[in-house]
């Protein structure tokens, strides 16, 4: 929600407090909603892969309980023919050596779609060329339609500017608070008309069903992300929590289903993300009604304003407590996986910083199928590692064993940083696939396995359990602190 300006890469600058007073006063005396009731459970839904408790996971064609742990990628620098240039094979090599396995990969509707109608054939092979590299070293990708700020008509990325609408209202660039530009008055009749307006609803729809008509068949591609932090227009005297969940109920919920029909006209079986306003990112229940489809997944973004406003973690505060209660209920109530999109601070070295990772990786485990940070990039900022590749402060705590994919029914995961062992118990699946698949982080581990299974075969950076139909087992992963 709160990262540096997509025009700034060397210097960035974060949301003023300005900005950020205004949004934390607003979210702190908004009242949690109730969730609404809960529907039936969908055919697809397994037990979450925390174990136990009301959110399904994620899981592949196999059936196979999967966990997602990775990046952000993108190049919201280069445009036209220099388009996703920033964007290596490197990337994907470095994030699989240290144990991720995902990707949240950024395109943009105005590089895609230049003109109305003109789809940019060049775009999307450079988009294929991305999807490859990832194939290649194992990493699995979220195909993100993003905006900042909805677009280049305001000095970003994102919708084209022939689809902008601004009715002649202002707009005041704030350079040093970019976040600040989506509450412009020209910014929020923008993402109006883009809800409302027929001809630019189909528009969007058709610029999905190009991508997914594209990419449906890559062997990398696990889903679509249909927008970024999408936003709207707030009403006079409206406060930002009740906004958010209004333009959430009126005009993403029926957005999300438009898209969605669009992308099954094409692809019937790649999994959809769908996200909130930002603004859950604080703690504020989503107003997000059904979207109706067999296939979605809940993608909340997980800021917190002081943090991005230069602040240490305060663990004292509750956040993490009052966004993980807020965030579940949306896919408590619809039975949806959740997969956090984007997450980290933007200053990771401050004191309470390593208490933070080590707060967020628990809280993120217990009811989420996976995460993407945000971002990574070799240099400053944001950036997960520094130009030589190895982790910058703290973010090393991100690497953590986990299971890529289960072979059966999760009872529990979980690791425990302080003494460096993984947990993981299953019940084996009396058929389908068996082999289940661990991801482990540089250094060395040993991994056993107990209750009619056994390691099939251990490498560095992953290992296999084989399981007989039917059993409880029981995996443990340990660090080999004597060979560290």
């Amino acid at each position: 929600m709160l990262r540096t300006s997509p025009t700034v890469r060397t210097s960035p600058a974060v949301r003023t407090t300005l900005a950020a007073g205004v949004l934390a006063a607003a979210l702190l005396a908004a009242p949690l909603a109730p969730p609404p009731a809960a529907p039936a459970l969908a055919a697809r839904a397994v037990t979450a892969g925390s174990g136990g408790g009301a959110i399904p996971a994620l899981t592949d064609e196999q059936g196979r309980v999967l966990t997602l742990r990775g990046w952000n990628v993108e190049d919201k620098a280069n445009r036209g023919e220099q388009a996703l240039a920033a964007v290596t094979e490197r990337h994907f090599r470095d994030m699989r050596a240290k144990g991720f396995n995902f990707a949240r990969l950024l395109i943009f509707w105005d590089d895609l779609e230049p003109r109305p109608g003109r789809y940019s054939q060049s775009y999307l092979r450079k988009i294929e060329r991305v999807l490859g590299w990832a194939h290649k070293h194992d990493v699995q990708v979220l195909i993100d339609a993003h905006q900042d700020v909805f677009g280049p008509a305001f000095g970003h990325r994102g919708v084209p500017e022939w689809a902008t609408r601004a009715d002649g209202l202002p707009f005041t660039p704030h350079p040093d608070d970019w976040f600040a530009e989506y509450f412009e008055p020209a910014v929020q009749r923008a993402f109006t008309h883009l809800y409302e307006d027929e001809d630019l609803r189909r528009a969007q729809a058709r610029m999905w069903r190009v991508l997914a008509d594209r990419f449906a068949d890559h062997p990398a591609v696990l889903g679509y992300d249909l927008i970024n932090e999408p936003m709207g227009e707030l009403r006079e005297g409206e406060e930002l929590p009740a906004a958010a969940r209004r333009i959430e109920r009126e005009h993403l919920t029926p957005m999300y289903n438009r898209l969605a029909d669009a992308v099954r006209s094409v692809d019937r079986d790649t999994w959809i993300f769908v996200e909130p306003t930002p603004i859950v990112g604080e703690g504020v229940p989503t107003g997000l009604g059904r979207i109706h489809d067999p296939k979605i997944v809940y993608a909340p973004h997980f800021y917190n304003t002081a943090m991005e406003a230069g602040a240490d973690y305060d663990p004292d505060a509750g956040w993490i407590e009052a966004y993980e209660r807020a965030v579940t209920r949306y896919p408590e109530a619809y039975r949806v996986p959740v997969v956090v999109g984007e997450w980290g601070p933007l200053n990771n070295a401050l004191p309470r910083m390593s208490r933070f990772y080590r707060d967020a990786m628990a809280s993120l485990g217990r009811y989420g199928s996976g995460w993407a940070g945000y971002v990574w990039c070799y240099g400053g900022g944001y950036c997960a590692v520094d130009g030589a590749g190895a982790f910058r402060t703290n973010k090393e705590l991100t690497a953590e064993p986990y299971a890529e994919a289960v072979a059966g029914t999760v009872r529990s995961s979980a690791y425990d940083p302080g003494s460096g062992v993984y947990r993981l118990e299953y019940d084996s699946g009396r058929r389908g696939p068996r082999l289940t698949r661990l991801s482990l982080p540089p250094g060395d581990w040993t991994v056993t396995a107990h209750g009619k299974a056994v390691v099939l075969r251990e490498r560095p950076g992953a290992a296999w359990v084989l399981a007989t139909p039917g059993a409880r087992v029981t995996v443990t992963v340990t660090r080999d602190r004597d060979r560290d």
